[in-house]
């Protein structure tokens, strides 16, 4: 049941008898920016450790085991042009304890961390504020040990190589976090509060009359908030970005990415789901069997792809020696797809697995909130469980073959040994 509760804040709640717990997301929703990644990323870290009620990390585990030992957190993550702030919660069902008022305990909890955090005289505590810029900075300089993490990255780099903002990812970049203040940082959360789309999702055993009175109580500010076109796209070029990295690395990492025009809601993404798994995104797709297993010509070979932004990439681990060799066969998998060669049998198992996969995200809570935010954001996507079923049954090989043939290269990046 949805609810709005001021401009730009939206309360969806999802009853259900189906879990133990009450989950609760809150959601700041903005523009993806190259130059508020970090900051926001930094700021999460800041509103997990501690506020003004709860001024060390100590105080505030201690106020989350009285509840009955709920665990918080808060995170970043991207989702086309959107940069995203969760506030995610999650308690046990009041009943199950004999505390019908522990929904109500957990959102004035959230208040407190939401609407009265660590700033003293406009600035944000200094010793927290410090120690919290360390660890993002460390954590961001580690992301290159991550090697198969790192090509990820690196490849997208080269894909949204005209678009500064797209190249970076949610949690922003060393360059753009070394220089943030305390001060600065007031300015971002305010920013945050006032500015961004707000949704709200509770799920669990509860009454949705009731949810609404106990979340309209948050003191949000009735103010004009953006909200940002979710999807990215971007022109068509004949150029292929192509760069190879050299790093102490035991297997290469070769990382291919497509343009695609496929995006979420358009009749023709079911087709790239078919195409995906028939392509690299499960153990019976063509780059798995073929470049894996037959030829053995990779460690690991899979794809996927992305609906919001026009992209699909291939990930693989090499022996760099081979590295022209698998992307020759690589392209002969794409090939093979173009030429619809698919057997009834390949059509059918992938079908099936990916029906499994979205029968098994019905009783994922979080999957069900991701679902509930893209129907609130697109309405006009929104579909029951049988015609989501219905349109992964009616995709033919003729179309699966049309998404094969609209996808383009357009990056290649290899991580390789170096020689020194």
């Amino acid at each position: 049941m949805s609810f709005e509760l001021g401009k730009g804040i939206n309360l969806e709640v999802i009853p259900t008898k189906k879990y133990k717990t009450t989950r609760i997301l809150i959601r700041f929703s903005a523009r993806h920016s190259e130059k508020t990644a970090a900051a926001r990323t930094l700021l999460t870290s800041l509103l997990e450790t501690n506020s003004l009620n709860y001024p060390t990390q100590n105080d505030l585990s201690t106020r989350l085991a009285e509840l009955y030992g709920a665990s918080f957190g808060v995170s970043v993550a991207k989702k086309g042009n959107i940069h995203q702030v969760n506030v995610g919660m999650s308690i046990v069902n009041g009943s199950y304890v004999g505390e019908e008022n522990l929904l109500n305990e957990a959102v004035t909890f959230l208040q407190e961390i939401l609407f009265a955090p660590n700033v003293k005289e406009g600035a944000f505590d200094e010793k927290t504020f410090a120690t919290e810029k360390e660890n993002l900075i460390a954590y961001l300089k580690s992301m290159k040990e991550d090697k198969q993490t790192y090509a990820s990255l690196r490849v997208q780099e080269l894909f949204f190589q005209n678009d500064a903002d797209q190249k970076v990812p949610s949690f922003g970049t060393v360059a753009t976090a070394q220089d943030l203040t305390a001060t600065e940082l007031v300015s971002i959360y305010q920013n945050m509060m006032t500015e961004d789309q707000i949704d709200i999702f509770v799920i669990g055993d509860v009454q949705p009359e009731s949810v609404e009175a106990i979340f309209a109580k948050l003191p949000f500010e009735n103010s004009e908030r953006v909200k940002p076109e979710i999807f990215f796209t971007q022109n068509h070029s004949n150029i292929i970005n192509e760069h190879v990295e050299y790093d102490q690395v035991v297997q290469a990492k070769l990382n291919l990415a497509y343009q695609i025009d496929t995006y979420y809601g358009d009749p023709s993404r079911f087709a790239l789901m078919v195409f995906n798994g028939l392509f690299g995104g499960f153990p019976h797709s063509k780059l798995f069997m073929n470049v894996r297993e037959k030829e053995s010509l990779a460690y690991y070979a899979s794809s996927s792809f992305d609906s919001f932004r026009g992209m699909l990439k291939v990930q693989t681990g090499i022996d760099q020696e081979k590295r022209e060799d698998v992307l020759r066969l690589i392209n002969a998998q794409l090939e093979s797809l173009r030429k619809g060669e698919v057997t009834t049998e390949e059509l059918a198992q992938t079908k099936a697995m990916l029906k499994n996969q979205f029968l098994l995200s019905l009783d994922n809570p979080q999957a069900l909130m991701e679902n509930a935010y893209l129907n609130l954001w697109l309405p006009h996507t929104k579909m029951s469980e049988d015609q989501f079923i219905t349109g992964i049954e009616t995709v033919t090989v003729e179309s699966v073959q049309k998404i094969a043939l609209a996808m383009e290269l357009k990056a290649i990046y290899c991580l390789e040994r170096s020689e020194a």
